[in-house]
């Protein structure tokens, strides 16, 4: 739709008809409108995995209680379809993708080199 701003999403109503036999045997029409959207309002990134959306809001910011690592926040991110279908809810701290994920990883990985 023309006069949008960047970022907006339009979420228009769409229409689909049934046909149905009544209990007398009558046919009748029955036309629903509905938006078309994906109730997700409680998608963790592991129940997320494996699904493609196509369009995403992701929040990946540092929750309140807990911690968000680089791992969860690729997972979110790539459950769309692309970079033109994701929209961040918030910012977000810049050290979750500098910061090593796991100290235990960053020495093996070390480990592992010396070996080469």
């Amino acid at each position: 739709l023309s006069g949008l701003e960047a970022g907006i999403i339009p979420i228009l109503p769409t229409t689909k008809k049934f046909r149905i036999v009544d209990a007398r045997g009558k046919e009748h029409t029955v036309t629903r409108l509905q938006l078309p959207m994906t109730p997700a309002y409680a998608f963790t990134d592991y129940r997320s995995q494996g699904q493609t959306i196509p369009n995403v809001i992701v929040d990946i910011s540092t929750p309140p209680t807990g911690h968000i690592t680089a791992f969860n926040a690729y997972v979110a991110l790539s459950r769309s379809k692309g970079r033109q279908s994701i929209r961040l809810l918030r910012d977000f701290s810049n050290e979750l993708f500098t910061k090593h994920a796991n100290e235990y990883l960053r020495s093996e990985d070390d480990r592992l080199y010396t070996l080469d």
